[in-house]
């Protein structure tokens, strides 16, 4: 399975992945890796609805989001991976998976998160799976938008003293 590109948005699928990122990725397939939303079928259901025509979409657990990058099976598959949080791209990183880069497009506010951008707030736990990417030799790039200029996450921890 080919990475075409890896994006942290807790919206997951929605205007802005249906209409830019999937051609920005040139992906044949989208999938949403998430425990919690893997295990709701209503959301589930309504991710898999408003994928945009002429691409494939998946919602699945980070375990069987593993298994599938591991299959020979999907290897005509290009592959934007979507997730709701950086803990899950850790999970995946260590299960193997041989994620790149990172963009970082979206992640609402929730009690407990501090807001670092108009569009992203992260939580103690958020940073702690950010540096540990960072360790890894893993690209992290803040981007709500395609147009939008690259920010580095970890400059922009460091700048508002977060790390």
């Amino acid at each position: 399975m080919e990475i075409s590109f890896v994006r942290i948005d807790d919206r997951l699928i929605h205007g802005q992945v249906a209409t830019v990122w999937t051609k920005a990725s040139g992906c044949n397939r989208i999938m949403a890796c998430s425990d919690e939303v893997a295990a709701d079928d209503l959301r589930k259901q309504l991710l898999i609805q408003v994928c945009p025509t002429g691409y494939k979409a998946y919602v699945l657990p980070i375990e069987k989001a593993i298994a599938a990058y591991k299959n020979p099976k999907f290897d005509s598959f290009k592959t934007l991976f979507l997730f709701t949080n950086p803990k899950d791209v850790l999970r995946m990183v260590e299960g193997g998976v041989d994620i790149k880069s990172v963009n970082v497009g979206g992640m609402c506010y929730k009690d407990g998160t501090t807001q670092i951008t108009n569009a992203l707030c992260v939580s103690e736990a958020d940073i702690e799976a950010f540096k540990k990417l960072h360790e890894k030799g893993i690209e992290l790039e803040i981007r709500k938008l395609a147009k939008d200029t690259r920010i580095d996450m970890m400059d922009k921890l460091k700048e508002l003293k977060l790390i």
